[in-house]
């Protein structure tokens, strides 16, 4: 069984968390491990019908273990609890200089770095725009560290017809990252 870590931070775009731990949640041998901050419970339920609670609820209990975001005693702090990958997604930008900067002040800062020191797949969907030298300086930093920095670009020669589709072109690259495969990534000239 596979391990993978979604954290959500409270960055716009919650839409790709739950794109993403819905697409995993059909996966067999895939177990997800939940951490949102408290920031993107606020976030989610401005962007949805549903606050963070009404959706991890409705997730299946044997696919999906949530953790507190202040938990720092969580199985997914220690390097001796093994993973597939961690995916941060959306990351903001807080996030994403918290990690670089080597800090873990709470749980999702702690298994990402966790993630870089075990060699271990961490991709952060960073989510920000205009993008300032500091946010470019911390990605690079990151990516030296053997980060994946994917922010969220839609493909349009998959020709998307509703906002789902414009997503799940991001939720195809997270997947691909993890060396998973779905069966559902729209691929350029697929034949």
């Amino acid at each position: 069984m596979k391990r993978i870590i979604v954290a959500v931070t409270g960055a716009s775009g919650s839409i790709y968390a739950t794109r993403l731990v819905d697409r995993l949640c059909a996966m067999e041998d895939i177990q997800i491990h939940l951490v949102i901050s408290p920031w993107a419970s606020q976030v989610m339920e401005s962007e949805s019908a549903k606050t963070s609670t009404e959706w991890v609820t409705s997730l299946p209990s044997e696919k999906v273990i949530m953790h507190k975001h202040e938990d720092l005693a969580a199985s997914i702090s220690s390097g001796s609890f093994r993973t597939h990958a961690m995916v941060i997604v959306p990351c903001s930008m807080g996030t994403l200089g918290a990690i670089a900067s080597g800090l873990a002040s709470n749980l999702i800062e702690r298994a990402a770095s966790v993630c870089l020191k075990e060699r271990n797949q961490l991709i952060l969907v960073a989510r920000e725009s205009p993008l300032s030298a500091i946010h470019l300086e911390n990605m690079v930093k990151l990516s030296h560290a053997g980060a994946v920095i994917l922010p969220p670009m839609p493909a349009f020669y998959t020709q998307p017809k509703t906002i789902e589709d414009l997503v799940d072109t991001t939720i195809d690259r997270i997947i691909d990252s993890m060396n998973l495969d779905d069966g559902k990534a729209k691929r350029w000239r697929d034949t």
